[in-house]
């Protein structure tokens, strides 16, 4: 019988042993892959690492309040909020940290000024109507400063803020009637705030800061860069949409033209990136009261380049059928030079707006374009096809050409905003036109990111 028992627990041993090793093995995978993770998101930029550490040095700086009596005999337990105004207001960029500063100081002061008045109010028709009133003042305030946050304005730059003064307001209202120093405790919140939001915003600004509208910028310049890229048809290389299209074989290896989608979901990160550049005092060539919404305008022409690109990209697929093969030989030269004038341009205008330089208008590539355009549409009114041609082969062809043409236009339409841009914000004029070779010498495209600011108190 215990020779029965020994064979049942050798099984059973082994059985665990592998069991073990095996979430063991797991376990380390785990934490490799884990390890490459972090280490990948720090390469993509390096600036997240330095954001984290600043986020713990602003919040080791304020909780020295806990940690010096002195201190902490002044605040007490306010002293708390320091460290969550630390937590909630500091964010990735300079305008996003402070547009969230400043809206919690103002919206603190006001909302702890109207509460200290509603309690005081409240107190002299007697204790016995006290909370009645207190009551119907919250109800009142919390109502309508929601309504205000429905205002599309409102809530683009003031959410937060209005959203912090209904929580103070009301904290102040609730707490102060069990307190009678409901003075001394608003001005020791407010205290702690301040010193809160101003530990955030000096750190947040004066250790490598990140301003929102240089990432503003480079977002942009980065879209018109990946237009260009599809587009693109170097000399003798051959490698953008027109090779791809026509089937031309060039120097160059074709590439991947997929990189232009990530420009028809820019909107958000673009209107984002306004709001908090806002908030951002002079620096470098930002001057006071930019003109960010032009950068808006320019986004907005950017991603209808997009869709049109994203439509022409759909025929690549018809580039082997032969279907109306001599038409798209003929339309060829035309075509193939629009999209190489296109991209030259749209590269001009993207190293413009890197460089904050006036984009050239002499021999623009914009106007090549033009004639290329004009050419192509003098083709398609003689008349290519033959009398026995049936019209439904011809639709891709033509429905190519005819969005070629519609990227010119929007090329020309992009161009007006940065030179208006560039008259607005005052650009340096370099006095001489860039040269082909110079506008292909751009930056590798940025590394884009989520600017996601929370809410939560």
């Amino acid at each position: 019988m215990a020779m029965i028992k020994e064979e049942t627990a050798e099984p059973l041993i082994t059985r665990s042993w592998f069991r073990f090793k095996a979430l063991l093995g797991k376990l380390r995978s785990d934490v490799v892959e884990l390890g490459s993770k972090v280490k990948e998101l720090g390469q993509e930029d390096s600036r997240r690492v330095i954001h984290s550490f600043k986020v713990g040095l602003a919040i080791a700086l304020v909780s020295q309040i806990y940690y010096f009596e002195p201190l902490y005999e002044g605040f007490g337990v306010a002293a708390m909020w320091a460290v969550l105004t630390v937590v909630v207001i500091f964010e990735f960029t300079v305008g996003a940290t402070l547009g969230k500063g400043i809206n919690r100081g103002i919206a603190t002061f006001l909302a702890g000024a109207l509460g200290v008045g509603a309690h005081r109010l409240a107190g002299f028709p007697g204790e016995r109507f006290e909370p009645i009133l207190l009551g119907l003042s919250v109800f009142l305030v919390a109502a309508v400063v929601t309504f205000l946050r429905f205002f599309p304005k409102m809530k683009a730059r003031y959410d937060y803020g209005l959203m912090i003064f209904i929580l103070t307001f009301s904290l102040i209202c609730v707490s102060g009637y069990q307190d009678d120093e409901v003075l001394d405790m608003a001005h020791r919140r407010l205290s702690t705030i301040l010193i809160g939001g101003t530990v955030a915003v000096l750190v947040c600004i004066s250790i490598c800061p990140v301003w929102a509208g240089g990432d503003l910028n480079t977002l942009l310049v980065s879209n018109l860069e990946k237009l260009a890229d599809f587009l693109d048809e170097k000399a003798n290389e051959y490698t953008g949409f027109g090779a791809q299209y026509f089937n031309i074989v060039g120097r160059g290896q074709p590439k991947d033209l997929q990189a232009y989608k990530s420009v028809l979901n820019s909107k958000n990160t673009e209107e984002s990136l306004v709001n908090f550049a806002k908030w951002e005092p002079r620096h470098g060539q930002f001057r006071y009261r930019h003109p960010w919404e032009q950068y808006l305008k320019i986004g907005g022409l950017t991603r209808q380049c997009a869709n049109i690109i994203d439509a022409l990209n759909a025929y690549l697929s018809c580039s082997n059928d032969q279907t109306a093969h001599e038409i798209r030989a003929k339309i060829q030269e035309p075509c193939t030079k629009i999209s190489s004038e296109s991209s030259h341009a749209l590269k001009e205008l993207a190293l413009a707006m890197k460089t904050m330089t006036r984009p050239s208008t002499a021999n623009s590539p914009i106007v090549n374009a033009g004639v290329a355009a004009q050419d192509l549409k003098s083709l398609l009114k003689t008349g290519l096809w033959l009398p026995e041609t049936d019209l439904l082969e011809l639709i891709p062809t033509t429905t190519v050409a005819s969005l070629l043409l519609d990227v010119v236009t929007c090329s020309e339409k992009i161009a007006e905003s940065v030179n208006e841009l560039a008259s607005i914000a005052n650009f340096k004029n370099t006095g001489r036109r860039l040269s082909k070779q110079e506008t292909l010498r751009l930056s590798p495209p940025i590394q884009e990111h989520h600017y996601l600011s929370t809410t939560a108190e």
